[in-house]
């Protein structure tokens, strides 16, 4: 069986819901995050040196990195669901390594360098301006279309949630009716439902 480290408002939500897609079992160890900091845990470094989450136990090996353990888990128990047709390989490698190499980095700017109050205003025109290049490039990507690559749900659609729910818990999303409609779609699967009742209270879900 599976074992899912799981850090409540996290990007391991992500995770439970690529095993409720693929329909496979899995045991799930909660962590909570520090309520004053936020933080994970320290029992996470014994999981991985890191101490994030998500981290996935399979036969023996262990999984880090979201993007990492999508393809990985897909790839050893997908049987071809979630898999992209083979013309559509390398839009696929390229939204899986867009969500965190691109981005999540001017989301994770912009939630750092508000704490800075006044002294950090300096640097939000050009976090908003990266935000608005990210946020209207995928709005534009999802116009017509139901998913990110080719016509049906792959590990791109999820790997990518993370970054529109982020957005979302932000306000960002108002002026993007193509990003809003496509999470409102990923959140009214039964899978993705399924996840978040296992897994917990998950504000960025909502």
């Amino acid at each position: 069986m599976l074992k899912v480290h799981h850090l409540n408002e996290s990007r391991s939500q992500r995770i439970l819901w690529l095993l409720e897609e693929l329909g496979l079992d899995y045991e799930i160890v909660r962590y909570q995050r520090d309520p004053k900091t936020r933080l994970a845990p320290p029992e996470l470094k014994a999981i991985h040196p890191l101490g994030k989450s998500p981290v996935v136990e399979d036969d023996g090996r262990m999984l880090a990195e979201s993007g990492a353990i999508i393809e990985t888990l897909i790839r050893r128990h997908g049987k071809g669901r979630l898999a992209p047709a083979p013309e559509d390989q390398d839009a696929y490698t390229y939204w899986l390594h867009f969500a965190e190499g691109s981005a999540m980095l001017p989301i994770m700017q912009r939630l750092y360098v508000k704490r800075l109050g006044d002294a950090g205003a300096p640097l939000m025109p050009r976090i908003d301006s990266e935000l608005k290049n990210h946020l209207g490039y995928m709005e534009g990507v999802l116009q017509g279309r139901e998913f990110l690559v080719g016509n049906a749900l792959t590990g791109a659609d999820l790997q990518n949630s993370f970054v529109l729910e982020s957005a979302r818990a932000f306000r960002l999303l108002g002026e993007y009716p193509n990003l809003t409609a496509y999470l409102d779609r990923l959140h009214a699967r039964p899978a993705y439902q399924r996840a978040v009742e296992k897994g917990g209270p998950y504000a960025l879900g909502r």
